[in-house]
């Protein structure tokens, strides 16, 4: 399967997940605990996904020997992967909770709910929380820390230093 058609499969599987949970939520199946262990255990394995992925892709960008612009190329496909990942997880934390962050109007329409979802997922990734949304509660917290590493890993270890585990990954291929 071709990478492009790989990560297709992936931005659906990560939309299709974030509906399954709606779905248990409207029909009652799981009590607020229940789906906030859910949101959690999804978060981590998609997490657990993102870095997987992202090793395979740097040793294939490596066995190829591809340029660094490509290379930037490949990682920002994985990068948006990550921000939507983590934007649904917010809001389905909300739709269980409304309450789970500050600064969000209990009010938005879901367009509104979803661009500030999104928004806050965007600037948790790149550093530039500006605190106008914050968690209010531990599941919230979790996810939103598990997206703020999840960010550092790709952006300090990853991207500034291609270079080095560049080097470091063709010495321990030979």
């Amino acid at each position: 399967m071709k990478k492009y058609q790989r990560n297709l499969l992936e931005f659906l599987l990560i939309i299709f997940l974030a509906e399954a949970v709606l779905l248990i939520q409207h029909h009652n199946l799981l009590e607020t605990n229940g789906l906030y262990s859910s949101i959690i255990g999804l978060c981590w394995l998609k997490t657990a996904w993102f870095v997987y992925e992202t090793s395979l892709d740097l040793r294939e960008v490596t066995r190829k020997n591809m340029s660094y612009h490509l290379f930037l190329m490949v990682i920002g496909v994985n990068m948006i992967q990550i921000v939507l990942s983590f934007a649904l997880d917010f809001y389905l934390l909300l739709k269980v909770n409304p309450t789970c962050f500050n600064g969000i109007e209990p009010n938005f329409s879901e367009p509104e709910l979803l661009f500030e979802c999104f928004y806050l997922s965007a600037l948790n990734f790149s550093y530039f929380g500006y605190g106008d949304v914050t968690p209010a509660n531990i599941p919230a917290k979790l996810v939103t820390l598990t997206g703020i590493l999840l960010g550092f890993m790709t952006v300090i270890f990853l991207l500034s230093d291609f270079i080095t585990l560049k080097e470091s990954i063709e010495k321990k291929n030979k």
